[in-house]
């Protein structure tokens, strides 16, 4: 029994000199820190909209535990800046002052840094809005600066109204989060005009109503809100008035897409709803329009029966379809649709349509998308069709691709007119399966010189919406002159005798890497 009772107090000994006495931490000095970035930039941000969560990491390189004593912004409470630290709030959940933050030798910790800021806080002259984290004590502390771009901004909003409840626009039985522009708003102003003086910033869907006319001027910047966007109801018209830009900038371009201005969220699809161009909107213009990281880009609802014209347009990242027509009356030219999760372009339940020197392309990564889809029905519940009259789909000097094997479906119900046509174009279509089906003669046709089927498009860099194309493109000088004068970037198409580039673009000579 003694030797058990010798055994277990040295085993007792063993144990509690090998661990470590209580921790005891020291007050950190100047130099014990260091950090992942000795600035955090958290890049721009609209006035009194929140920004992303960014990340600081702080290291404790040193062989000793230190304590920090506090930890807090150096505009104390009144900063617009907000922090976390390893998961706390701080003192009384303020998110602004931490004291006394351990950390254990060779050790570190998180802090996630937000902030949301109206413009009259920034610097009035480069509006950017700055402060520190400062770490150790009054007198002697470690800091890191904190940098960000407050850009001001138009808001475009449902009104709030006494009983708590917003408002909403009818759509058909049901209602949506939106309103009707205001002539005479009394923050913005005329809501009819959006010019270039600083952005706008939707949230909700903005109606334009019967007999009104929505002009967007050239320069303008257009930022949806999740689930929202635009639209232009029975009688009222879109007039998008973008131009060419200066060569290396897109100063003219209208530019759409979401409201979050940060890097990481620069190429992202769905972010916001759509542009709906319902049923009875009239006498639309859209001309010099970049959109991007809607759901769907354009949806084009049976116009009135006047063609509608889009004009210098690219469409990117739209998690769904890039232009959605549904009997619609169309001329394009020069547009440019790349990277969607079902159809760049959809031209469906017949109607009217012309593209000339388009790019239609798809790049989006899986296998069921495609670039085209061209049909005259629907299959209704009881499996028959509803059938409408495609009166025209003209293609003329246009580039239909991506990275399926085949990007164009012709989806057709004989009973009704289903007219098509293909003029000077390269199309991808590289299957035997369709070769029985009458619609897709013109794609066999060994004889056609209309068609180059399958060949080389030498973009680029397709993957980063870049589809001006190489000295190597099948489609240099295959066109026919159809009077188009620029590409969408305003670069002159250069004509060889009767002969012009295909597709939205002149061809350039890719740089050497």
């Amino acid at each position: 029994m003694r030797k058990y009772l010798f055994l277990l107090f040295i085993g007792l000994a063993i144990t509690m000199s090998s661990c470590r006495q209580d921790f005891v931490f020291e007050n950190s000095k100047t130099g014990d820190l260091t950090f992942s970035k000795d600035t955090v930039y958290l890049d721009t941000v609209f006035t009194n909209i929140g920004s992303s969560t960014y990340t600081l990491k702080v290291y404790n390189k040193t062989n000793k535990d230190i304590k920090i004593p506090t930890i807090q912004f150096g505009k104390g409470l009144s900063s617009k800046y907000r922090m976390t630290v390893d998961g706390m709030t701080g003192e009384e959940n303020n998110n602004h002052v931490f004291h006394n933050v351990e950390l254990l030798a060779k050790d570190s910790l998180f802090i996630f840094i937000e902030v949301t800021s109206d413009v009259a806080a920034a610097n009035p002259t480069d509006f950017l809005y700055t402060d520190q984290i400062r770490l150790g004590t009054e007198t002697d502390y470690q800091k890191v600066e904190l940098v960000t771009l407050i850009q001001d901004a138009y808001f475009l909003y449902p009104k709030r109204f006494s009983d708590g409840t917003t408002e909403t626009l009818p759509i058909g039985s049901d209602e949506i989060y939106g309103f009707y522009l205001d002539p005479s708003d009394p923050i913005n102003g005329n809501e009819y005009e959006w010019g270039n003086d600083k952005p706008y910033v939707v949230y909700g869907y903005a109606a334009v109503p019967n007999g009104k006319t929505l002009n967007i001027n050239a320069g303008a910047r257009v930022h949806f809100h999740a689930d929202s966007g635009l639209i232009v109801g029975n009688g009222g018209s879109l007039k998008i008035n973008g131009n060419y830009s200066t060569p290396g900038t897109l100063d003219n371009e209208v530019i759409m897409e979401g409201d979050r201005l940060e890097p990481d969220f620069s190429e992202v699809p769905g972010q916001w709803g759509t542009i709906w161009l319902t049923d009875g909107s009239t006498n639309n213009e859209i001309n010099h329009l970049t959109l991007k990281n809607s759901t769907v880009g354009l949806l084009i609802d049976h116009n009135d029966g006047n063609f509608m014209t889009i004009k210098n347009t690219q469409i990117y990242n739209a998690a769904n379809i890039g232009i959605y027509a549904k009997t619609a009356k169309i001329t394009g030219e020069n547009i440019v649709i790349n990277s969607t999760g079902q159809y760049s372009l959809a031209c469906t339940l017949g109607g009217s349509y012309e593209f000339k020197q388009c790019t239609f392309n798809n790049n989006w990564s899986s296998s069921s998308q495609l670039a085209v889809r061209i049909d005259n029905y629907f299959k209704k519940e009881d499996n028959t069709n509803e059938v409408f009259s495609l009166d025209q789909a003209d293609f003329k000097n246009c580039i239909i691709s991506g990275s399926n094997q085949v990007e164009l479906l012709l989806f057709k119900d004989p009973s009704k007119a289903f007219n098509t046509s293909f003029s000077k174009c390269l199309i991808k279509f590289n299957s035997n399966a369709y070769s029985s089906f009458g619609e897709y003669n013109f794609l066999y046709d060994i004889t056609n010189t209309e068609i180059k089927k399958n060949k080389k498009t030498d973009f680029l860099d397709v993957y980063n919406n870049k589809l001006v194309i190489g000295d190597a493109s099948d489609a240099n000088g295959f066109g026919d002159d159809l009077g188009i004068s620029q590409d969408v970037t305003g670069a002159p198409r250069q004509v060889t005798g009767i002969n012009v580039d295909v597709g939205a673009y002149q061809h350039i000579t890719f740089p050497s890497n």
